[in-house]
């Protein structure tokens, strides 16, 4: 179906209606011709002519092989859609006085998060006088970002927004951390070092006594 929408956008040999086109393409001469010298310089070369720019003034064709050029475009749509994936950025929040067993279910939340490569903003709000406590929840946030220091890394320190204290974080590359294996320094290889145990040579008793002991 997508390729069907794609070959909808250009007209191409005898679709193109006009009276004349500007010609581009490789191994051609590039100017403007009457639309009929336009379809025999492409069939002469076994080639389409693509309407590119049906806008311009003449409308401007290609001289291409068309499926070639379908492919093309579809590859750099992927492309741009690509770039433009949507961020995803997850909220995770936070009390002054967090317990334990609370702060450790939401860092496994976190940790799902960044995995799947959404960002995480992870706050703490102060509600009332509880403001008082921004140390701690300073403290707080910059705990959370060490225990997920495997998953992301820091985008933004904690910052005071009103009654929120924020924290920004943004995944690292899908096994980054735990497939990352350090590489020894270069440099010249060190010796293989040997250990060699020298013996004694046995000890010679003197002439004078081994004719002794005969």
């Amino acid at each position: 179906m997508k390729n069907d929408n794609l070959k909808e956008q250009y007209r191409i040999n005898e679709r193109i209606r006009v009276r004349e086109v500007r010609l581009v393409g490789d191994n051609v001469e590039q100017g403007v011709f009457p639309i009929a010298q336009a379809l025999k310089i492409a069939e002469d070369l076994g080639l389409d002519l693509v309407e590119i720019s049906p806008n311009a003034a003449p409308p401007v064709c290609r001289v291409t092989d068309y499926q070639k050029f379908l492919y093309q475009q579809k590859k750099r749509q992927k492309e741009q859609k690509a770039k433009s994936v949507k961020v995803v950025v997850k909220e995770i929040r936070f009390g002054p006085q967090t317990d334990d067993h609370d702060y450790n279910f939401k860092l496994k939340h976190a940790k799902g998060f960044l995995e799947e490569g959404a960002k995480v903003k992870a706050y703490v709000f102060f509600k009332g006088r509880s403001i008082l406590f921004k140390e701690q929840g300073e403290v707080l946030l910059l705990r959370f970002a060490n225990d997920l220091e495997d998953y992301g890394k820091v985008e933004q320190l904690p910052v005071l927004e009103g009654k929120r204290m924020i924290i920004m974080l943004t995944p690292k590359k899908a096994g980054a951390a735990a497939t990352a294996v350090p590489k020894p320094a270069a440099g010249p290889s060190k010796p293989l070092v040997k250990k060699v145990i020298t013996l004694k040579p046995r000890e010679e008793k003197p002439e004078a006594e081994e004719n002794k002991e005969e």
